[in-house]
């Protein structure tokens, strides 16, 4: 049978330290949803008592969170120095919090003992070992977490082993190893870690079920590499969070740790039969905590099993495992080929196939060409993955014929109000075009060119294209290309456009910026009617 390692997770408390977090309770609940769905064992849900949001996560996950694999776990840290268990806020609050699990903090570097608490380190043992005896109790599973362990143990490893000797002698399930400062390397890791798990080993001090665990941070950049060196020693659990979040550079990545133990190591982490659900859970949490997920990230990114060069994508046109360590299938992620002036025949033909566009031989030569030539005067596809979309349906012979347009205009006015001689900006757009044979003239004002165009051209359009309805405009880029032009430089406008389910990227170059903007709003409007009439056709594309 596989080694088991259990996955605790730590987004809800560590996690949400990261600068530019702020998680409401009803995005917590959803979070642990997410995390449970996923299959890992521990949910660190907060800090009951350390303020009235935490206070309402457990209070409300008492009755709205059906968790089907994972345990709620409150965290909290040790009674206060020559303080009472009985009397001791946080462990009272823990004992409230209603979770069959808890996991406290306490000192195990002497260093901290001395200088941080001011105490001794006789009453820094005393602190953890009374702390886990009280909640024991109670009728709670209590995991310990050793604060600065690693630091602590290269320093003075004698009093760093009384302190885990303390928790595991009075209950403790989980001896929890954290490198709180993140600078600890692997090797260090390895060596440690197996070091305390023999000193633990059951023949040797007669505690069953206790198990060593890790907790890394990233300062060092090897919060990844630690845990899975933390696992080859021999602990049982990595604690971890979605995605890396966590404060400074974040904590060790559950989201590559998970697939790594599991696809490389043969360890089994979550459920089998979940694993695929990686790609998906990993991109939820990161809308509900709206920072965008690094697109190169491991496994689960959007470009972790992205193709670029021509030599790659034809080697997998012919065999998939040519260039990718693992089927993307597995985390729930899949393959993409991405077209650009490096781009061959056999990129365009795979990404043509991917579309359902038919491209015969000449076609794809034109393509090829056509790729080079528009990346050299400053387009960008691989990012702009409608305009491409757009681009080969019209070397296939394809052509748009919901709407032409005739010309348009923008209007820029520098106004001065009356009452008190501050200027403001107006901007209108007029256009003219055609649906069939009936030509359209509109006009409308907006908030700049891009916004006063989209309305004219909604307008003009009125309600011939329900599809448009719901569509519109996230994101706006501009970038200056070729500087040293100045004000006569090329410009790359990007728009992000949505219809609620799916978002897409349209490109336009020019000198002129409104020109570069309307290449782009014109194509996502374009896409946005293609995309409508696949999923409405009998295949049901």
């Amino acid at each position: 049978m596989a080694r088991k390692v259990e996955i605790y997770d730590t987004t809800l408390r560590d996690g949400s330290q990261l600068e530019g977090i702020s998680l409401t309770v009803d995005d917590k609940l959803r979070i642990a949803e997410q995390l449970d769905w996923l299959g890992v064992d521990y949910i660190e849900a907060g800090w009951p008592g350390a303020n009235p949001k935490d206070d309402e996560v457990f209070r409300r996950a008492a009755s709205e969170l059906k968790l089907e694999v994972s345990t709620l776990v409150a965290f909290g840290s040790t009674r206060r120095p020559a303080g009472r268990v009985d009397s001791d806020e946080t462990l009272r609050h823990l004992v409230e919090a209603g979770t069959s699990a808890v996991c406290i903090v306490g000192k195990c570097w002497d260093y901290h003992v001395t200088e941080t608490l001011g105490t001794t380190l006789d009453e820094g043992v005393a602190m953890v070992g009374e702390s886990v005896a009280y909640l024991r109790a109670q009728g709670l599973e209590v995991l310990f977490d050793a604060e600065h362990f690693f630091d602590g143990y290269k320093r003075n490893p004698e009093f760093s082993l009384r302190v885990l000797e303390a928790a595991a002698i009075q209950g403790a399930s989980r001896l929890v190893l954290c490198d709180t400062n993140g600078g600890t390397l692997p090797h260090e890791v390895e060596g440690m870690v197996s070091e305390v798990v023999d000193y633990f080993a059951p023949d040797k001090n007669g505690v069953s079920g206790l198990g060593v665990a890790v907790h890394f941070h990233d300062d060092a950049g090897t919060g990844v590499a630690n845990a899975l060196a933390g696992v080859r020693a021999g602990a049982v659990q990595v604690q971890g969070t979605i995605n890396g979040y966590g404060e400074r550079t974040g904590n060790c990545n559950l989201v590559s740790i998970i697939p790594n133990l599991t696809l490389k190591m043969g360890i089994e982490t979550i459920p089998a039969d979940r694993l695929e659900r990686l790609t998906p859970v990993a991109h939820h949490v990161a809308e509900l905590v709206n920072m965008a997920l690094f697109a190169q990230a491991p496994y689960v990114g959007e470009s972790a099993f992205a193709h670029k060069a021509g030599l790659h994508t034809s080697a997998i046109a012919k065999r998939a495992d040519a260039y990718e360590h693992i089927n993307p299938k597995t985390v729930g992620n899949g393959t993409r080929f991405v077209v650009s002036e490096l781009a061959g025949k056999s990129t365009v033909l795979l990404k043509a196939q991917e579309l359902g566009i038919e491209l015969d031989g000449p076609q794809v030569h034109d393509v090829v060409d056509t790729l080079k030539r528009m990346e050299h005067e400053g387009f960008h596809f691989e990012v702009a993955d409608a305009s491409l979309e757009l681009l080969l349906r019209r070397a296939s012979g394809w052509e748009q014929n919901y709407f032409s347009v005739e010309s348009f205009r923008v209007v820029t006015d520098d106004v001065v109000a009356t009452t008190n001689s501050k200027s403001a900006v107006s901007t209108e757009a007029t256009i003219r075009l055609s649906v069939g044979s009936d030509r359209r003239i509109a006009t409308a004002e907006g908030n700049g060119p891009v916004n006063a165009i989209d309305t004219a051209l909604r307008r003009a359009l009125g309600d011939d294209f329900a599809a448009l309805e719901g569509v519109h405009l996230t994101d706006y880029k501009v970038r200056v290309l070729d500087t040293g032009q100045g004000t006569g430089a090329v410009t790359r406008v990007l728009i992000d456009s949505s219809d609620g389910t799916r978002t897409w990227t349209t490109i336009g170059v020019s000198e002129n910026i409104i020109e570069a903007s309307w290449q782009a709003l014109y194509d996502s409007l374009v896409f946005a009617l293609v995309r409508y009439d696949l999923r409405t056709e009998p295949d049901g594309r």
